[in-house]
Order: C-alpha cells, then structure tokens, then sequence
C-alpha cells in the first residue's frame, strides 16, 4: 500500500492495476500519453526482509522516451 501511494504521488504516472477487473498497464492504454502507467504491483517474495518491489510499467517510447524527455532536458538547461 505504501509503494501504491507514493506512486500515485509521483509526478508522470499513473495507476492502472485492479486485479478485480483484470484491469492492468498495455501499450494501447498509454499510447499517444505522456504519462507512465504502472500496475501488477506486489511486494517481491523472492527479497529477504520484504525490501522487494514487483511493478509493470508501460509508456509510449516516442512520447516519454524521446519527445517529451528532450523538452524536459531543455527545460532544465535554460
């Protein structure tokens, strides 16, 4: 729950993950968005001291990864 929270926190996600519905992050979904979606999020069983964290996460490549991260990078420079 605590990862859950801060991750709806964080600026340029989103959460997509109710397990209910089958509801969970695909390309089709975050395609054309800035924004990052996350989901399938559950603590990692296989990390000792329950340190461990298993999340999916999907975004639009030319969008986030490229277009948008330029402009941020010029944001900050100037």
């Amino acid at each position: 729950d605590t990862a859950r929270e801060i991750l709806g926190k964080a600026a340029g996600v989103f959460i997509i993950d109710d397990r209910a519905s089958n509801n969970f992050p695909t390309p089709l979904k975050v395609s054309n968005k800035d924004d990052v979606a996350v989901g399938r999020i559950r603590q990692d069983l296989s990390q000792d001291g329950k340190h461990g964290l298993e999340i999916f996460v999907c975004g639009d490549q030319i969008r986030k990864g490229a277009a948008l991260n330029a402009i941020q990078i010029a944001e900050l420079l100037l």
